[in-house]
Parts: structure tokens; sequence; C-alpha cells
């Protein structure tokens, strides 16, 4: 791999170097990826710049919506009792190879068993493991759901599980269930270099890893054997530009063709510029303040409640938002499956707030708020937001102190339950079942890992169980609808705000949609001459 110069301008030039024939798209990204194995991560920046790159699943949703779709199976059977799901995977699927691997054969069964059973914990995959807590795969429940994965044929995988699992399907459509290669991770763990498997990523998807210069650019190239065709873009290029308002201005100067998250004061003025196209549309997200419920004083349900009371919504989507998102009162987004328009919540009361404060003799009690480094739709500015929430807690008697991370660094301590505040978060679906919001975020099972507020509930967990064996939709919805007044009663975190994705791109884009998951797909996408 050749070096990349870090910095703006000069890193993209020479990351595109040898490339003036081509057709190249600049995509100003809004955070560097964490790695580039997705199962190891929960990121939609590291999801971007991998699983919707250089992967593919055995089924994908289609762009632009959340229809499931066949990628790598080509079709699939579910037995009668719901427990069965055999998958029949396409002949003649080529992985992408690099300067140390060449794949001597196609995709099989034995990759799709691999990526999957490496997920499990088992002692016969720790060798392919290198650290890595699965947390995604865990989160979602399949460690409790899969009885077993079996290769029946070459082109034929059978997933048992224990109990019938409504949102199953779509589950394998996430970007955990990415498919790798076997025989490029045995001849890793033969070398010795294992790490590569998250440096140098080896997938089937319409995109090949070219190279990476951290924190400054990531350069791909159409994979010519790709099995949905070559992509009419030959060189792909994620330029990571952490400022909202230096994404647009380098999209305005014709250093990137799409930039996201533009700040939303600047919106208007974006839609009036002739050399651009905005496109926008309602996320299924969710903005949140999460509360560490093992530590002190966020253990208590009445501390949880009263600042909830001493939160101002409003303010902050006047001043965050402007616009471009809506107050959330549930966990789950009001657009899907299950939301309980019905909800009994917290209303804001900032004097009964600050007189249950004084009562239990807190008044004075210093607290940590955990400012996001990143903007994304769910939350433009975790600085400014942050400072918000700080001067309503002060206001009430608690006194905040805002601290923040690098992003991946972010994600990694306020995953671990013993982390001392409460964090600004935010999920986006990555399907529009409800279970991908309630299971990873709230459930017993994914404290350590997106559950961030560490809370667990059994009577929670127990409707969601439930609601996954159930097929009758209604029926589900009403457990869901259970199960976020549950949620609303105990407030592990407080609903914030539910907001817009906004994309902004260069009149000549042609084919980019935005995703209901807000992720960043390029294949299909091309350029006008």
């Amino acid at each position: 791999m050749k070096p990349i110069i870090a910095g703006t301008t000069l890193a993209l030039s020479i990351i595109l170097a040898g490339a003036a024939n081509s057709k190249s798209l600049v995509y100003c990204s809004e955070a560097s990826p964490e790695g580039f194995d997705p199962a190891r991560y929960t990121s939609g920046s590291t999801f971007d710049a991998s699983s919707k790159t250089v992967y593919n699943r055995l089924v994908e949703y289609k762009r632009g919506s959340t229809e499931i779709v066949p990628a790598l199976a080509e079709r699939w059977e579910i037995s009668d009792d719901g427990k069965t799901y055999t998958f029949h995977l396409r002949s003649g699927v080529h992985f992408q190879s690099n300067e140390d691997f060449k794949p001597t054969r196609d995709l099989t069964a034995d990759d799709v068993v691999f990526s999957f059973e490496r997920q499990s914990g088992k002692a016969d995959f720790a060798a392919y493991a290198n650290g890595a807590s699965w947390s995604y795969y865990n989160d979602v429940g399949l460690a409790q759901s899969v009885e077993s994965i079996a290769k029946v044929d070459d082109l034929t995988v059978r997933f048992t599980l224990r109990k019938p699992n409504a949102p199953f399907l779509g589950l394998l459509a996430l970007d955990f269930a990415s498919i790798l290669s076997k025989e490029y991770a045995d001849k890793l763990v033969t070398d010795n270099r294992i790490d590569d498997l998250n440096q140098k990523p080896i997938g089937t998807g319409p995109f090949q890893f070219v190279a990476y210069q951290q924190d400054a650019a990531i350069r791909y190239q159409a994979f010519g054997d790709y099995w949905g065709g070559k992509q009419p873009i030959d060189d792909l290029v994620f330029a990571i530009t952490t400022d909202a308002s230096t994404r647009i201005q380098r999209l305005k100067a014709g250093e990137c063709q799409i930039a996201v998250y533009p700040v939303p004061s600047d919106i208007p003025a974006l839609k009036e510029d002739s050399s651009l196209k905005v496109l926008q549309r309602p996320g299924l997200n969710v903005g949140y303040l999460a509360f560490n419920t093992t530590q002190k004083p966020f253990d208590d349900a009445r501390v949880r409640r009263a600042i909830t009371q001493a939160i101002n919504k409003q303010a902050i989507l006047d001043a965050v938002y402007q616009g471009a998102g809506v107050e959330a009162k549930s966990v789950l987004p009001p657009d899907m499956m299950g939301y309980n328009s019905a909800l009994k919540t917290v209303q804001y009361d900032p004097n009964a707030a600050r007189s249950t404060i004084s009562q239990l003799g807190l008044t004075g009690q210093q607290v940590t708020l955990w400012a996001m480094p990143v903007s994304r739709p769910y939350n433009p500015n975790g600085r400014r937001t942050a400072e918000l929430l700080q001067a309503d807690l002060q206001n009430i008697g608690l006194s905040a102190q805002i601290v923040s991370f690098e992003w991946g660094e972010y994600l990694k301590r306020s995953s671990d339950p013993k982390h001392d505040g409460s964090v600004l978060a935010g999920w986006t679906a990555d399907n529009g079942d409800p279970d991908s919001f309630l299971t990873p975020l709230l459930s017993c099972a994914s404290v350590g890992g997106n559950n961030k507020a560490g809370w667990c509930n059994k009577d929670f967990d127990a409707l969601l169980d439930k609601a996954r064996s159930e097929t009758n939709e209604a029926a589900r919805a009403k457990l869901y609808q259970q199960a976020q007044q549950k949620a609303a009663d105990e407030t592990p975190w407080i609903p914030l705000a539910n907001g817009v994705i906004t994309v902004a791109t260069s009149a000549n884009v042609i084919g980019y949609q935005i995703e209901p998951s807000d992720a960043h797909r390029f294949d299909g996408v091309d350029i006008a001459e």
C-alpha cells in the first residue's frame, strides 16, 4: 500500500494519482472508520467504509428501502415452524484480491459458516477473533437464537434456530452479517497477520479496498469481477472531513461530489445553489441521552426522572436542529411499526425536578455529560446539545462537566458498563423492525455493547423475547408498545429528537439515494459527463 499524506486537498490529489483517465467520485464523509471488519463494530461510519463497499451479505436491502432482496443467496426457504432457514448461494461469486492474497476458489458455504461461527465465541475460532467482542451479533440476540449453522453442500447453508424469530431474515441483511473469505482468514492466521482481516479487507462487494490514510482518506476501486456487474465509478474516495462546514466548502470547491450532514442553518442556502442537489428524508432514528443506571446517582430512577423533567427539548430542537428534527417521545421513531403513540412520558417541569434533587440531597452534585464528537441527523451538534443540557442541569442544582473523545474511543468507552456519566448517543434503524432498536439498545444481553445505559430489566426482556417469536404483526406491535412504556417508566435514557437526514451532492451526481438506515451506498451511483 502506498502511503498517503494526511491533510486536505494534498491527500486527495495523491490518493487519486494515476487515476486521471478513470471516472472518480469523492465522498466527504464525517468520521474515520474504526476498522474494516464490520462484525467488530456498530458505527455507521465504519459500515459505510467496509460492509457497504467491500462486502456483501446473504440478503440485503434494496437501495432506498427496507425491502429484503437476494444478494449472495439467490433464494431461500423457511420451514413451516419458522425455525429452519435454508439459503442457496449464487455460483461463480468471486472474492477480491490484494498484494498478499489471491483467491483460489469462489464463494462457498464454508465462507458463510465461518463468517457467522467466528462471532459465536467458540474456542475453535479464537485465532480469528484477536480480541473482538462481536457486539452486534450478541446485541441482537443471535448468540441465544441460533442453535446451529451447517453446510449442506458447497452452495447451500442451513441455519437452525432454537425458536421462531420474526426479525431473523432482516438481521442477516445487517452489516455484521457480511461474508468474509475463510481462505483469506486462514492464510492470515498461518502467516500470523490476522490484524490484516481488519486492516486490508477482502470481500465480494462492488468496490475493492486500495489504501487508507488514517483520518484523511480511503481509496477504493470498482471490483471488475463483481457478481452484480462493474460499477459506473472506477475510483471511489472517502475524504474524511469531520467539520460539517468544511465538508460543504469542499463540495462547493469541487473537491468532493457528495457531502453528508450540513449544518442545519446552511440548508436553505444550499437549496438555492443550482450547482448542487439537496436530498432529504425523515430518518428512522433517535438521538438520546443515556444514563449509566449502574452508577450513582443515575442508579436511582427518581434522579433519572428529575433530570428528564429538567430537559427543555424544544430549546434543543430550536438551537441545534433548526427545523431538521422533531421531538422524540419514545425509544422508537414515530414511523416504525409498533410505535406507542399513547405513551405516558415524564413531562417538562424544572421546578419539580429542582425540588426532587434538593430532597434527595443532591444539590451541587457533580455529574459528567459526554458530548458526541461527530454530527449525525439524530444530533447535528453534540457539543452544543451538551451545553444546553448542562444549563438545564445547573438550573436544578446539578453541576455537569462536559467531556468528549475521538469517535472510535467515544464508542468504545461509552459501551463500558462502568463509564462515569450520561452519554449523548443515537441510533438509526438498520431495517424497519422495532427489534433492531429495542434489543441492541436496551436489552440485558446488550449491556457492555450498545446498551450504554447498562439497563437490564427482565420484564422488558421478556416482552422482546415474546415479540420476536410472534408472527402476527398486530400482536407483535402491541408487545413492543408495552416494552416502550416499561422503558418510559424506568427512564434509562431520555429520547431527545428524531432527525431529518440531509445529503448534498454536485448536480451531476446520478443515482445516489438516501437510505432509510442512513447508510451511504455507492453501488449504482454515477457522474454525468
